[in-house]
């Protein structure tokens, strides 16, 4: 009896790549899913980025098993003709299985009460040394704390909006409007927003918006092309601007990332009074003014002007560590242009990210995400457990001859520091070219 299953090529496929016609393949079955992204949980940008494309080991990577079964909703009925699976695609496949059985996916441990009681331990020195000392040091070293307590806090909402850290959904929503929202003025759905289109086109410069930071900073001289960007809808300008601040960056990163906090409130209002359709957006909203209610109390607490001041740029300087983390976790890996390939999307997590190698001991300052490409490649995965599978993933590496970058703190400073020098020194002769043409 033959084969009355219908197929279509790849290149058909690649034809329903846009919002009102977008079709994609898991595991060789072609799925509609043009009417899905309108709900789905994690947003229309990651289905855009992967659109008329075959994206199993993605799907694979940020789906728990449960997730399978709605997809027969959307089955076209075709199959993908020329579907293969790549050696490397297949490794991944079958240690997520290995994974599941084993339940790591599960095993959270107590890490996430340890992160509570520690966070409130913090909260309470922070506002104890404002409201009942009058001493200056004591009042900065309540600012580094509440810095601190930031950061602890963002590993926590940054855990929940991967996987459950909570009993059930309604509880984690609550811990993510909390630790986000309420407690550091950043909302959640910004960070959502953001964070899976990172996940999905890591290190794209036109995709990626964890790239695209002009006119301050540019990582590649790929960005002096004034690209599109598909994540902000809009053209990165390279513009005169742009080609002074980036001819210095390898001197501004630093002081930059000290205030960078500020851009991430400007952000976050931003999206929650624009047009765009934000999930639980009074619940967002009313968040941030529980932020932008008891942080300038605390601030106005302080006895003057001058230690207010100092106060919050100690606490966002102290913070700015973790965005200097972020940072290094990406800028000096290597960049592309375009859409990201659903058929490489392995190799691309390897070649787009960087690990910070650490003693065990100081896990908890690096929230977990020090093993990056390891939380790239199991997204879901509890950060407890991303130590235990290091050791795999760099054998799965070694295997096929990809990429496995994993450098001390202070190299990887080093390497991102040279990468934007070297994008520097690449805009100063634009600036310097342009200088001397138009006088």
């Amino acid at each position: 009896m033959g084969d009355s299953k219908k197929y279509i090529t790849a290149e058909e496929l690649k034809k329903h790549n846009k919002r009102e016609d977008l079709w994609i393949s898991v595991q060789g079955k072609v799925y509609n899913v043009t009417d899905w992204i309108k709900q789905h949980p994690g947003g229309d940008i990651p289905i855009l980025n992967l659109a008329g494309q075959e994206a199993t080991d993605a799907f694979i990577a940020f789906h728990p098993g449960t997730a399978w079964k709605h997809l027969d909703n959307f089955f076209t009925g075709y199959y993908l003709q020329d579907y293969e699976v790549s050696e490397v695609s297949r490794d991944y496949r079958k240690l997520c299985v290995d994974f599941a059985k084993a339940g790591l996916f599960e095993k959270k441990g107590h890490g996430v009460m340890y992160s509570f009681c520690f966070i409130g331990f913090l909260l309470f020195l922070t506002f104890y040394g404002v409201i009942f000392s009058n001493s200056f040091l004591i009042h900065m070293l309540s600012g580094a704390l509440l810095g601190l307590s930031w950061m602890q806090i963002s590993y926590l909402g940054h855990d929940s909006g991967h996987y459950l850290i909570m009993t059930n959904k309604g509880f984690n929503k609550m811990v993510q409007i909390m630790s986000g929202n309420c407690l550091t003025g950043i909302s959640i759905a910004w960070w959502k927003w953001t964070h899976n289109a990172h996940h999905v086109a890591c290190n794209s410069l036109d995709y990626d918006p964890d790239l695209q930071h002009l006119p301050v900073f540019a990582v590649s001289s790929g960005l002096f092309k004034s690209l599109n960007s598909t994540f902000y809808g809009r053209e990165l300008t390279f513009d005169s601007l742009a080609k002074f601040f980036v001819s210095y960056q390898h001197f501004t990163f630093y002081p930059i990332i000290c205030v960078s906090r500020v851009n991430l409130f400007v952000q976050t209002l931003l999206l929650l009074f624009s047009r765009r359709k934000v999930p639980d957006r009074f619940l967002n909203i009313l968040g941030i003014m529980v932020f932008w209610t008891w942080f300038p109390l605390l601030v106005f607490a302080l006895p003057n002007w001058t230690e207010r001041v100092l106060f919050v740029l100690t606490s966002f300087a102290v913070t700015g560590i973790q965005h200097v983390q972020f940072c290094l976790n990406h800028f000096a890996a290597d960049v592309y242009v375009g859409q990201p390939k659903g058929n490489d999307w392995f190799e691309k997590q390897t070649a787009g990210t960087i690990d910070i190698d650490c003693s065990p001991q100081m896990d908890w300052f690096f929230g977990g995400l020090q093993f990056q490409l390891e939380h790239h490649l199991f997204p879901r995965l509890p950060r407890c457990q991303l130590r235990k599978i290091s050791p795999i993933v760099q054998e799965l590496c070694k295997k096929h001859n990809l990429p496995y970058k994993s450098v001390s703190f202070f190299e990887a400073n080093r390497w991102t520091i040279r990468t934007l020098r070297t994008a520097a020194m690449q805009a100063r002769g634009l600036l310097w070219e342009a200088v001397n043409t138009h006088g």
